[in-house]
């Protein structure tokens, strides 16, 4: 009977798959903007035209997609599906496979948008990931470690955020601490006693998650066990395990729309916690892109790409401390999104602001702006403090000081002088200092959905914030304007009402202003009327 009903499901779903796909256009409205799709195109939006079509179910840049859209009209577009689009000149195009996707007028500003579809179709849940992600910095063995990975370096790590009087928070332990893909035990030559670093780093202050990710070694025990599950995804038309291409070669992948599959893993996960003290975990990979339903078999017999991405994303939810770079929907959950990796640049700086907009824009409020000064480790190798753009890192830590999270990996303490690592000092414990407040909103986004970092046109409708990419709400008390390039001046453009900078000045609002800010100053305003 199992069998029938396996193989009417799989018929349905081919002649669904050979039919002929939903196509709309939905025209612009007069002035009309728009958001969505995906976090890593947050500085192309509002979008302009583009002459690509973009594919939902193959693309993610990196970071999270989700079926959505908002306007700055009260509009928006969803679609539980992923779907193909292209932006034209006067409208957005749409092709979708599983139904025609129109659009709902929600209100009449990006706000009634957003919030009528959050409401609609990613609920928050009333939860939080651990909150100590919102009161104190994270820290990432990435850029300092790489793939070397050891317990002596570890410790030292450790050891000088405490020297270097930076405050005490959540500690990442990243790629290659495991002896292989699929095996959750730490390499015996790199740490003769985990056990006992895990409780040295706890003592010390810190909370530990290790990073991890579905794939798994070949020729290891852990495949043999797991392909005798058939807890592993297939090859196309193959009873034998897929192997997928990712940036660390070949592997097997966990089938993770299999509930026993899923379940395994979440228990091996809990194993860990127990034999180690670990948590949580950072939970790495899982992009729509490695899923190609053209060439994998799944448990699930229409499994598409996305659901591959969102079962990875749902094992997060039965751990408080997690973190996520790549996504599909699951808005309004406890799940920490990070934005991807960006370089060493001014023009990777200036992503951070958009990019964390079109997070919260889609349904992401919990999300951290990448690593401090970008998680290419290539950039940090071989550094010349004397003859290093300190400057830019200052820049990037004043832009992750007032936003939900900050995550530092390259050691300020290795690549600044002694002035420098003051500044970036005093940021981490100015990010402290409003943690109270940024709390407030992440628990306020928990139960209403409300971004953390919200744009000003999502605040300010109709007084010419629509296009704005370098200044942001942090929540609905402060407004920030971070220096994003080498000059020590900016303009800020304040909304209507009474501001309050934080060196004491006030304006009247509704007008621009210059403001002279040294390296050692982040420009910010409190709304006081």
């Amino acid at each position: 009977m199992f069998k029938t009903i396996t193989l009417f499901i799989t018929l349905c779903f081919s002649v669904m798959l050979n039919a002929q796909p939903f196509i709309s256009e939905i025209p612009f409205l007069p002035e009309e903007k728009w958001w969505g799709a995906f976090v890593a195109k947050g500085s192309e939006m509002p979008y302009l035209r583009s002459a690509e079509t973009f594919d939902l179910s193959k693309q993610g840049f990196n970071n999270q997609a989700v079926p959505l859209f908002v306007s700055n009209k009260g509009r928006y577009i969803w679609s539980d599906e992923a779907f193909q689009f292209k932006i034209s000149a006067a409208a957005i195009q749409l092709e979708s496979k599983f139904e025609e996707i129109k659009v709902v007028v929600a209100g009449k500003t990006l706000r009634d948008a957003y919030l009528a579809a959050c409401h609609s179709h990613f609920p928050p849940s009333g939860k939080l990931p651990d909150p100590l992600f919102f009161s104190l910095p994270q820290y990432n063995t990435w850029i300092e470690l790489m793939y070397n990975q050891n317990q002596k370096d570890i410790l030292n790590y450790a050891d000088k955020i405490i020297r270097y009087d930076f405050p005490k928070g959540v500690f990442m332990i990243d790629d290659n601490w495991q002896k292989y893909y699929g095996n959750f035990d730490f390499k015996p030559d790199k740490f003769p006693d985990p056990k006992g670093m895990m409780d040295q780093l706890h003592r010390m202050g810190f909370k530990i998650m290790l990073w991890i990710c579905p794939f798994v070694s070949a020729d290891s025990p852990e495949f043999r066990d797991l392909e005798k599950k058939n807890y592993l995804i297939r090859r196309k038309g193959s009873k034998e395990p897929a192997m997928i291409n990712w940036w660390n070669g070949y592997s097997a992948c966990y089938d993770l729309t299999n509930p026993e599959a899923f379940d395994y893993f979440v228990a091996l996960l809990k194993e860990v916690q127990q034999k180690y003290g670990v948590d949580g975990f950072k939970f790495d990979a899982g992009d729509a892109l490695f899923y190609d339903p053209g060439k994998i078999d799944s448990y699930k017999p229409d499994a598409q790409s996305t659901d591959h991405t969102m079962a990875w994303a749902k094992i997060g939810l039965s751990f408080p401390f997690n973190e996520y770079r790549a996504g599909w929907r699951m808005g309004g959950e406890p799940l920490v999104q990070r934005l991807g990796d960006k370089d060493y640049s001014w023009k990777a700086v200036g992503l951070l602001i958009p990019d964390m907009i079109a997070a919260g824009l889609l349904g992401y409020p919990y999300a951290c702006p990448d690593m401090i000064g970008g998680g290419q480790f290539t950039s940090f190798l071989g550094i010349d403090p004397s003859n290093f753009n300190q400057s830019l890192i200052i820049r990037s830590t004043q832009v992750h000081a007032l936003m939900p999270m900050m995550q530092f990996s390259v050691a300020p303490w290795r690549i600044l002088n002694e002035e420098n690592l003051a500044i970036c000092r005093e940021m981490a414990y100015l990010h402290v200092k409003r943690s109270d407040y940024i709390l407030e909103c992440a628990k306020q986004a928990s139960q209403t959905g409300e971004p953390i970092i919200r744009h000003l046109e999502y605040m300010f409708p109709e007084q010419g914030f629509a296009d704005c990419k370098d200044q942001f709400m942090l929540g609905d008390k402060f407004l920030v304007a971070p220096v994003i390039n080498p000059e020590n001046q900016r303009t800020v453009t304040l909304p209507k009402g009474k501001w309050r900078d934080e060196l004491g000045n006030v304006y009247a609002g509704g007008k621009t202003i210059t403001v002279d800010a040294a390296l050692n100053r982040l420009p910010y305003f409190e709304k006081i009327k």
